[in-house]
Parts: C-alpha cells; structure tokens; sequence
C-alpha cells in the first residue's frame, strides 16, 4: 500500500521547510513590511494585490507559494482541511516565475496559488479519493476540465482540500467535513465548529487565506453553505457553464463547479478562469455565448441601481437559532433598496412547489438514479489504474462497509442504500416523470415562473434557504457575507453530536438567485452589496496562520 496521507503531507512538510532554509524552521515573523515597503496580509489579500506585488518584484510565486503552504502546515492538524500538498508546486512555479521574467504571462491568476477540492481529478502526483480509500492510488488519463483550465490559465494546484465523503453522498447520519481519507474539517470562527459541505475543506482553506482561492463543487449547497458558514462569497455556476469531467459525479443534471473565495471579484476572476466549453463535457456545448462574459468588469458599484429583487417568503422555514440571521436579511433587504433597486416581498412558489420543496422526495429519487449511473460511467469507466477494483456503486458500497477506515457502520451507507434500492437508474423510462417534475417545480412553479409573473432580475434570500430550487434547475447562485451569530448566541450541535453548528461568530450568507447564465449580473450584484456592506471584515476567526509573504522574503 502506498504512504499515508499524513506521511505524505509530513514529507511534503519537510521539504518546504529545507527549501525555505529558515532558521531552527520557525515562521515568528509578523512583521508585513521588509525595508518600509509594505507587504499584503494572506487573509486580506486579493488577487489585484497580489499582482501588484509580482509587478513590483516584492515576491515571487515562489515565495508566494512557500508562504501558502508554511500556512497549511500551521494549522492543518487542527483544521484537517488539506489532504495533500502538491510536490511539484514549488518547480511549478518557478517555471512560472521564469514565463513572468521572460514577460510571459497567461493571464491575472499567473503564478497564484489555488487548492482544488479532492473530487476534482488531477494527472499529476496528487490522488482523487473523494475522500474514500476505495479510490486510493487510483488514477485518471488526463486533467479534469477544470484542471486543466487552471493550469493553462497560469494558476498552480497547490493542493487537495478535504471534503464531505463523496460529496456527502453516502451516509445519512455522517457529519460535514468528515472523511475516511482526510479526517474530520473544522471551520475557524469556532473552536469545533460545523465548516458545512461538502467543499469544507476548500472553504475553511479560503477563509483563512491558505491560498487566494478554491474549488468547489456543488450538487445541492455543497458551494453555497460552506461558503456562508466561513465568511466567504460563493458562485455556483449554471450547470454547464463549467465542465464536469473527471470530477467525481453525484448527478450530471446538478453538479457543478465553482470557487469560494474572500471577495466577490477573486470569485470572478476564478470564474473567468476555469468556465467555457470543454469537449469532454457535452453540458458545455450550452453555453449560449461565443464569448464568455466578462465577470470582473461586471463588478460594478452601481449594479444594483434600477433592478428588481423578489423575495420567495415561502421557501424560508426557520429553525431554532435563526434570529439573527432573519435580522440581518431585513437589513440586507433595506441595503438593496437603499443602493436603487425595488425588492418585491412576500411572492411565492406555488403551494404545489412548496409542497415538494418541504415534504416531498423528488429530488432525492433523480439524484439516486443519477448517481448510480454516472459514477461508474463518468468516471470509474475512465480511471486508468483502480487498484481496489471498484467499478460500480455496488463494488464502491461492499468496499466501504468492509474497510476498516470508513468508519462503517458508525457511518452508515444509507444513501447508496436508498440509490440502490430505487430499482431503476437515469437510463430507466420510470426515471424521466422524476426529473420533468424537478423542473417543473423548480422552473415555472419556482425560480423561473416568479422573475417571470414579477418581471424580477433576480430573487434574494438568506443562503441557508437559497440552495435547493436551483440545484434543481440547475441555475446559478452567488453568495456573499450577511453577517455573524452573536457573542450570546447559544451552542446549538451538529445532528451527530460531534460539531458546532450554531455558536458566537459563525457567519452566515446573503444569496442572489437568477436564471440560466445569468452569472454576470449576480456577480454584479453581489459586489455591489458587497462594497456597501464590507461584513467579512467584521469578525475575525479564532485561529489564523502567522505566516506572511514577510515572513518568507524577510527570512
């Protein structure tokens, strides 16, 4: 059997440490100026800045890359958030370095730092579990898509986050963050806290600036939640807009892909990166535009002038602990309107859509039938070594409650139970009345049919409430920080018992909802709340590497 990931992480460790040669390996310097010139902090920091500073020869991808991964290795075991460095990341971007000296440059992400979540396939030395032992040392015939799109666009994959196993596919009574390959994620605003899912890892890595930014993906919130919970904006793409191939699939229908980032404009520039057709990827073929938007010019201050919002009232449920949150909205709401724009409260989905959004199952039995066939098809078909030979859901399951690792059955199985048990997959006649009613309920009975009646631009609500009608269509969604749990705020546990899910300071999300790739405008919109609200800069989190960029160039 091949190292462990924490041998593997150790050894990476080591090697950062012989490389950057700094004294008895110790990072105490705090200082963020050498010689009066001063240097970006790595939880503020944005991507503008960090280009400034290549341009002005403070750093080099080199220096930035050896402070990011100093950082994780502050805090990863506490945190459990990155599950393997990339070895090559340091060659990597000296060779970006020597392209930037040459004056080649491949665009605004040159020489940066991003970690990818590890369900997103990557042909180098790094392994895609999915957090699963059942696909370790398994490996792919090329980049995912988005890799791929990364690396030509100059980024360096600097890492794997960790996850929900499977995307939290698996079990009905796990928690967020959990794996059997990486540990359990804690996010930083709380000591244990809840860091949500499934990108905990990609998200809690953002949020305290372990690099610019991350990669998510996302099936129902798996972008959207995490990304509320630690501070951060988060774009969940139109299904489509961004490629799917040789990431670990749940539902071709729902996954998606997109970054989690600490402003709205690095998300943009993430976006503008990794989106756009992909011949792997038929989804892509969509894509309504010859040329994609420009989602950075669209982070405009003035966007929200003369826009209509509605307010799906309906769709928000609360639950114990949910008053500030529902505080804050009524703020945002005023905000919005202050800012230019007409918000139209209390519209609703149909009292049948409303129905299924609450009691019904529909979207569970596409997402089972979807899964059955799109893992083995979409990608264990395409592996081109699978030492455990698993082939099929079925062959994955055995694996699971057999391996000692997986936590079975503390950790049940009961999503491929139930996937399993549905007797028929996306290829099944039974399958197509499922999907039509998901659409129905979610298109002209949901999202669709209110912009439509109220000739909105786009619907607002509290992230919490904001994932599910559009995972369903497959529309996109733009978080942004709202606001934070109070200093009183009583501790409210996690179903397992295990983590904190409601505690003082953990911060929560404001969502704006439109139709297909309709991201530039809600990218738009999303900034400029963002620019009249600054809430991430509210509260800090309780743990926060020591390492800067002044550190590294200083040593």
């Amino acid at each position: 059997m091949a190292s462990s990931p924490q041998k593997m992480l150790a050894i990476t460790t080591l090697v950062v440490l012989v490389l950057l040669n700094v004294v008895n390996g110790q990072f105490s310097c705090q200082t963020t100026t050498i010689k009066g010139t001063p240097f970006p902090s790595l939880i503020e920091v944005t991507l503008e800045d960090l280009i400034i500073g290549f341009e002005s020869n403070l750093f080099t991808s080199v220096d930035l890359t050896n402070a990011y991964i100093a950082r994780i290795n502050e805090v990863n075991s506490t945190l459990n958030v990155v599950t393997q460095l990339n070895p090559d990341a340091l060659s990597i971007a000296q060779e970006l370095d020597a392209e930037r000296a040459n004056g080649t440059i491949r665009g605004p992400l040159h020489g940066i730092p991003i970690l990818i979540k590890n369900n997103i396939a990557t042909a180098d030395k790094m392994m895609n579990t999915a957090g699963s032992f059942a696909l370790y040392g398994a490996t792919v015939p090329r980049d995912s898509g988005v890799a791929a799109k990364l690396r030509a666009a100059g980024a360096i994959i600097l890492g794997k986050a960790n996850l929900s196993q499977w995307a939290n596919f698996r079990s009905d009574n796990s928690s967020n963050g959990w794996s059997a390959f990486g540990g359990q994620v804690y996010g930083a605003y709380y000591p244990l806290q809840d860091p949500s899912g499934s990108s905990s890892g990609s998200a809690v890595s953002s949020s305290i600036g372990l690099a610019l930014a991350a990669l998510g993906t996302e099936t129902d919130g798996s972008i959207l939640s995490p990304s509320e919970v630690n501070n951060l904006v988060g774009i969940k793409p139109t299904v489509g807009l961004v490629s799917r191939s040789l990431v670990v699939p749940i539902s071709q229908r729902q996954d998606t892909v997109g970054p989690l980032a600490r402003t709205v404009k690095d998300a943009a520039y993430v976006l503008q990166a990794i989106a756009g057709q992909d011949p792997y990827d038929n989804y892509t073929s969509a894509i309504p535009f010859s040329t994609l938007p420009d989602y950075v010019a669209a982070c405009n201050f003035g966007a929200l002038a003369g826009k209509r919002f509605g307010v799906p009232r309906n769709v928000i449920y609360p639950e114990e602990g949910d008053g500030p949150v529902l505080a804050a909205f009524e703020n945002a709401i005023q905000i919005i309107r202050n800012a230019g724009a007409t918000v139209i409260d209390n519209i609703n989905i149909t009292a049948v859509a409303e129905n299924e959004y609450l009691n019904g199952n529909t979207s569970s039995i596409v997402l089972y039938a979807d899964f059955v066939s799109d893992l083995p098809n979409e990608y264990l078909s395409k592996l081109t070594s699978n030492p455990e030979n698993v082939h099929n859901l079925e062959e994955v399951r055995t694996f699971t409650q057999h391996f000692k690792q997986e936590d079975y059955p503390s950790r049940d199985t009961g999503v491929w139970d139930a996937s399993l048990a549905l007797g028929f997959n996306n290829t099944s006649p039974e399958f197509w009345p499922y999907y039509q009613y998901n659409l129905e309920i979610a298109g002209p009975q949901g999202i669709l049919g209110l912009m439509k009646n109220y000739s909105l631009d786009a619907l607002i609500l509290p992230t919490d409430f904001s994932p599910d009608l559009p995972a369903r269509l497959g529309t996109p969604v733009v978080t942004v920080p709202m606001g934070f749990y109070p200093p009183n705020t009583t501790i409210i546990l996690n179903s397992r018992g295990n983590l904190r899910a409601t505690a003082p300071n953990i911060p929560f999300g404001l969502s704006f909802m439109g139709t297909a790739f309709s991201e530039a405008d809600l990218i738009g919109y999303a900034y400029a709340y963002e620019q009249r609200t600054m809430v991430r800069n509210k509260v800090q989190p309780y743990i926060v590497p020591n390492t800067e960029l002044s550190s590294i160039v200083g040593s």
